[in-house]
C-alpha cells in the first residue's frame, strides 16, 4: 500500500467485561480514520474475584473472541495489531494460560498493563474526544477496577486504578440478584467502596476542578436508563449524568427483579446482572467528592492506545518530556539514584547497543534500545536500600513500579536486565532468568553485556569515558574502542573483566583500546 494512503494499525483492549477492537488508517501527518470499531462481551471476571482464577468458559470466549478480532484486522490488511489486557487479567492467577492460549490459538501476542497505566491510557482516550478547559476529574468504571484521573489538556497530575469494577462488586456483594437488592445491601456495598477509595477521594479533594468526566459502558447505560425514564428520551441527557439522576436510577435498579430491569427503558441487557455494581461505585465516589453531574464520553482505553501509538512512532527514542522518561526519572528520583551516573551509563549502554548492532553481533530493534536505555538509568536504584544486594533490590524495586508506558513484560526485562548488571550472570538456574520466556531471555543475555560494560567504564562515577563503542578487526574480533581525556585507567581495568562474558554471549574475542 502507498504510504501516502497511510498504515493500517489494529487495537485491541481485553478488558473484565468485554474485549474491544478498533481498526485505524494512520496518515502521515499523524491524523487518522477510524476503518471499525467492535465490542464482544467475554465476562473474563466472572467467577475469578471469588477465588483468582479465570474460569474455563470465560478464558475459551475470550480466546475465541480475540481470534476473530484477528481475523477481522486481516481482513482490513492490518500491518500490525496493538493489544492489552487489564483488570481481570492483570490479577488472575492463571494469566500466564491465558496469554499463551491467545497467542498459540488466535495468533494474538497481547501485553498485561498495569493498572496506573490503564488510567493513562484511559485519560488519552477521554482526552481525544473533548475539550477542556481546566483542571478535570475523569473516571472509568470497568468490569474489574475502576480508574480516576485528574488532569487537564497538557497531561495529567493524579492517577489512581481502584479494584473496583462492577463485575467484581456483583461478584462479591451481589451475586443472587433474582429479587430486588434490599438497601441494607446496597449501604453496605456503598461503605466497601468509600474504604476501598479513600485514600483517592482525599488526593483528589485537594484539586480544584472545574469539569467531570466518565467513559465506560456502565457509565454510558446509566445515563442512558436516566434520559429514557426521567427525561423523555432527551439526547442531550445521553451525555450528562447528574448525581440526583443517579440516585434515582440507582434507587430505582435496586426495587426491581432481574426480569423487570432487563426491559427497564434505557437498558443494556446484557449489562443487567453488573449495572448496580456499577451504579453503587459511580453514586459513592460522585456523592464524597460532591460531583453534581458528570459529562458521559464514548472515548476510552482503546483511543488512548491508539494517540500513544501514534505518538511513540514519531517519537521512537523516547525525549526528557516523554511520559517513560518521565516516569523513569521519578522513580530514581525518589530513590535518591546518582543522576550523573544513571545518565552515563545510559549513554555508553546506547552507544555499545548501537555499535555493536552495525558489527551483526545482534539484531534488536528500537523497543529492545529503549528498555536498555530505560534499565540503565535505573539499575543502580536497590542502592537506596542496601549497597550489598543492590542489583536484587534494584530488580524488586523495577519490577514492581508502576512506571507509566510500560508494560508488565517490558518491566520485567528491564528489571532482570538490572539484576545482571554486576555478580551472577544470565543462567536458568537463576529464578528471575528462568521465568523468562525465550524471547526475554535473549534480549536480557545481550542488556546484561552492555550494562555490565557501561557501568565499569562509569566505574569511578566520575564521567571520565567520553565515547565506546565496538570495532570490528580483520581477524573476526571485536575491539572495545575507549575514548578518555583524562587518565581513566581504573575504568579500564573494570571492564577487562567482562571479555569472557562478551565472549561466551556473542561468539567473538574482545580486545581493549583506550585513547
Amino acid at each position: 500500500m502507498s504510504e501516502d494512503m497511510g498504515r493500517i494499525i489494529s487495537f485491541i483492549d481485553m478488558g473484565t467485561n468485554s474485549v474491544r477492537l478498533m481498526i485505524v488508517r494512520i496518515f502521515k501527518d499523524n491524523s487518522y480514520t477510524i476503518l471499525s470499531r467492535q465490542k464482544e462481551m467475554i465476562r473474563l471476571g466472572s467467577g475469578e474475584f471469588d477465588h483468582g482464577y479465570i474460569q474455563k468458559e470465560a478464558m475459551d470466549k475470550a480466546v475465541t473472541v480475540c481470534k476473530n478480532f484477528v481475523e477481522m484486522s486481516a481482513s482490513f490488511h492490518a500491518e500490525e495489531i496493538v493489544a492489552v489486557a487489564t483488570s481481570a487479567t492483570r490479577d488472575a492467577r492463571n494469566k500466564d494460560e491465558l496469554i499463551a492460549r491467545l497467542k498459540d490459538e488466535a495468533g494474538l501476542e497481547i501485553k498485561v498493563i498495569s493498572g496506573g497505566e490503564e488510567a493513562r491510557l484511559i485519560y488519552l482516550g477521554m482526552l481525544s474526544g473533548m475539550h477542556i478547559t481546566g483542571k478535570a476529574f475523569f473516571i472509568d468504571i470497568g468490569g474489574g477496577s475502576t480508574e480516576v484521573i485528574v488532569g487537564d489538556e497538557h497531561g495529567y497530575d493524579y492517577l489512581d486504578s481502584m479494584k473496583l469494577g462492577a463485575i467484581r462488586i456483583t461478584m462479591l456483594y451481589l451475586p443472587d440478584q433474582a429479587g430486588p437488592v434490599p438497601i441494607s445491601v446496597y449501604r453496605k456495598v456503598q461503605d466497601h467502596v468509600r474504604s476501598a477509595s479513600v485514600l483517592s477521594v482525599k488526593r483528589i479533594r485537594e484539586f480544584t476542578l472545574s469539569q467531570y468526566f466518565g467513559c465506560s459502558g456502565t457509565i454510558q447505560s446509566l445515563a442512558h436508563i436516566a434520559a429514557h425514564v426521567f427525561h423523555d428520551r432527551d439526547p442531550k441527557r445521553l451525555s450528562l449524568l447528574s448525581l440526583c439522576d443517579l440516585k434515582a436510577v440507582a434507587e430505582l435498579l435496586c426495587s426491581m427483579s432481574l426480569e423487570e430491569r432487563r426491559i427497564l427503558p434505557g437498558m443494556n441487557p446484557r449489562r443487567t446482572d453488573i449495572i448496580i455494581g456499577g451504579a453503587v461505585i459511580l453514586d459513592t465516589i460522585m456523592t464524597e467528592l460532591d460531583i453534581p453531574e458528570i459529562g458521559v464520553s464514548s472515548h476510552e482505553l482503546r483511543d488512548g492506545l491508539m494517540l500513544d501509538y501514534i505518538y511513540r512512532i514519531n517519537h521512537p527514542g523516547g525525549n526528557e518530556f516523554s511520559v517513560r522518561h518521565k516516569s523513569v526519572l521519578a522513580l530514581g528520583r525518589r530513590c535518591a539514584f546518582d543522576e550523573k551516573h544513571s545518565v552515563n551509563v545510559a549513554r555508553l549502554c546506547l552507544e555499545l547497543f548501537d555499535s555493536a548492532k552495525s558489527l551483526g553481533l545482534h539484531t534488536q530493534g528500537q523497543t529492545e534500545r529503549e528498555l536498555l536505555y530505560y534499565a540503565a538509568h535505573l539499575h543502580d536504584i536497590g542502592t537506596f536500600l542496601s549497597y550489598a544486594n543492590h542489583h536484587a533490590n534494584s530488580h524488586y524495586f523495577i519490577r514492581n513500579a508502576d512506571l507509566m508506558g510500560f508494560n508488565q513484560d517490558e518491566l520485567v526485562t528491564m528489571a532482570v536486565a538490572a539484576f545482571f548488571h554486576r555478580k551472577a550472570l544470565p543462567v536458568e538456574e537463576i529464578p528471575e532468568f528462568a521465568a523468562l520466556d525465550e524471547k526475554s531471555r535473549d534480549i536480557v543475555k545481550v542488556h546484561a553485556i552492555f550494562l555490565r560494560i557501561a557501568e565499569s567504564l562509569d566505574r569511578s562515577h566520575a564521567g571520565l569515558v567520553e565515547s565506546a563503542c565496538f570495532m570490528g578487526c580483520d581477524n573476526g574480533s571485536v575491539v572495545l574502542e575507549i575514548k578518555s581525556s583524562d587518565d581513566c585507567q581504573l575504568e579500564f581495568w573494570g571492564v577487562q573483566n567482562h571479555r569472557e562474558a562478551f565472549e561466551k554471549v556473542f561468539g567473538k574475542k574482545l580486545l581493549f583500546s583506550i585513547a
